[in-house]
Formats: C-alpha cells, sequence, structure tokens
C-alpha cells in the first residue's frame, strides 16, 4: 500500500480533541490542540502540521492501534490518513489485521491494567476484533464490565459518548447543533444500538470548531459533545459496520456481525 493523501494528522486530531478536552487521554494540552486543528482548518492545509503529530503521538491509548495499522498497511506513518481513517471511521483495512497481531497489540498497551482486567480482555482477542476505536472503547475499556456488574447508567452513558457516532444534523443554534442518531442501549446484559435520538453538540469554542460549514440535514461523526467530521454515504456504512462488528465482540457473538 502507498501512502495516502491528505492531512492524516489533522484529522485524526479532530476526533482526539473531544476526550482529550476532558482529560481523558492525550497531553495536556487541549488549548493548542484546538488551536492548531482550526487554524489548519481556516488555511484548508494539505499537509501535515508538525505541531499536531507531535502531540497526536502522545495519544497512548490510540498509539500502538495506529502503529499496528501502519504496520498492516505496509506504510512506516501512524498518521498515515488510510491509518487515521481506519481507526476513527472505519475501512478494508481492518480485515487484513491479524488476530495475533492484534492480541501482542493490546497486551503491550494494557496488560499493567491487572491480571483480572486483562483476563476481560484477552477473551475478546479472536474472530471479529480488529484495532478500531469501537473496539477500544466495547472490549478494553473497563465500562462494559461495570455494566455487567450491575452499574448500569453512568458506563452506558461513557460508552455512547465514547464512541464516534453517527448522527443527522437537525438544527444549528450558535456554537451548538442538535444532531439525532443512534444511543446505545444496555437490554438483557447485551448492548444494542438504540432509535435515533436527538443531542446537543458543540460547533465551536472561543470562535474556534472542528468542522466548519455545518447545516441541518449534513451526516456528522460525532465523539463525546463535538462533531468531528462530516460523513459520506460510504464512510457512514464503514463506521456503522465496525461499531456493529464490535459490538458483536463485546457481546460474544463475533461471527453475527460479519454476516451483516
Amino acid at each position: 500500500m502507498t501512502r495516502a493523501h491528505g492531512n492524516g494528522s489533522l484529522t485524526f486530531a479532530r476526533f482526539a480533541y473531544p476526550p482529550n478536552e476532558l482529560g481523558y487521554c492525550g497531553p495536556d494540552a487541549a488549548g493548542e490542540l484546538l488551536e492548531r486543528i482550526a487554524a489548519d482548518i481556516a488555511s484548508g492545509a494539505a499537509t501535515d502540521d508538525r505541531g499536531l503529530r507531535r502531540l497526536a503521538a502522545e495519544f497512548e491509548g490510540a498509539w500502538p492501534y495506529l502503529t499496528l495499522l501502519a504496520g498492516t498497511a505496509g506504510v512506516d506513518d501512524p498518521l498515515d490518513p488510510a491509518v487515521v481513517e481506519a481507526y476513527w471511521i472505519g475501512s478494508p483495512l481492518l480485515d487484513r489485521v491479524r488476530s495475533a497481531d492484534l492480541g501482542r497489540t493490546v497486551e503491550d498497551g494494557f496488560r499493567r491494567r491487572g491480571p483480572r482486567a486483562w483476563t476481560g480482555v484477552a477473551a475478546t482477542i479472536g474472530p471479529g476484533a480488529v484495532p478500531h476505536h469501537s473496539y477500544h472503547v466495547f472490549c478494553v475499556s473497563p465500562w462494559v464490565g461495570l455494566l455487567r456488574g450491575g452499574l448500569v447508567d453512568a458506563p452506558l452513558e461513557v460508552l455512547d459518548r465514547c464512541r464516534i457516532r453517527w448522527a443527522v444534523v437537525d438544527s444549528v443554534h450558535g456554537d451548538t447543533a442538535v444532531v439525532i442518531g443512534p444511543t446505545l442501549a444496555w437490554t438483557a446484559g447485551r448492548l444494542q444500538l438504540g432509535p435515533g435520538c436527538p443531542d446537543v453538540v458543540r460547533l465551536w469554542r472561543d470562535g474556534r470548531g472542528l468542522v466548519d460549514a455545518v447545516r441541518p440535514g449534513l451526516h456528522v461523526a460525532v465523539h463525546w459533545d463535538w462533531i468531528c467530521d462530516r460523513l459520506t454515504p460510504a464512510r457512514q456504512r464503514q463506521l456503522e459496520r465496525w461499531t456493529r462488528q464490535s459490538l458483536a465482540v463485546a457481546n460474544g457473538t463475533p461471527t453475527a456481525a460479519r454476516l451483516g
């Protein structure tokens, strides 16, 4: 695979900023991150920002998956646009990742959390498991374990907001927008996608945003409380496919997802 064209560091940063702003992952530099994103969008930058590259490498949760995907793709850049797209949205590149390689990546990066936590993660490494962000959310993070332990409301909300969601913009109101998309539900001990619900999300902070020209009817990707990117029909199909596959892995039925 040859290096894809585009601004991989900008795409990565768009999706990485929302949890970084909340202090969940990455460097303590949310202000700089947003400033650089907004500057690249305003200038129409087609090439990588070295500052964004430096900040991206400090996202310890995502970087091992990006490195694995880059190796699978035969490129030496974890921020290659095709690699970033596969991790956040999804692409056929994920089908090429071997379970053994994913297992080593997850073990090297996350086994230190302790034997009990690792046992649950290890059980998800197999058919259907791929280095997509949704796999990390549903299978590596501790939240599904808390659901199974009887805590529902708070863990379910975190899982729903941490995954990359697809939605349609319903209306725009200054710095915010109302979007409508499916939400997660915990039903009979399984994670499922429920009906579409309205949600208020952010477009701008102090005059800076992650996506410009947002309007009603636009299909978008949402992470935590921010619209991160536009979705073409093809990109939305990929995001839906890999999210459903990771849900199936978390629920213990990976084969069913591949048949969808």
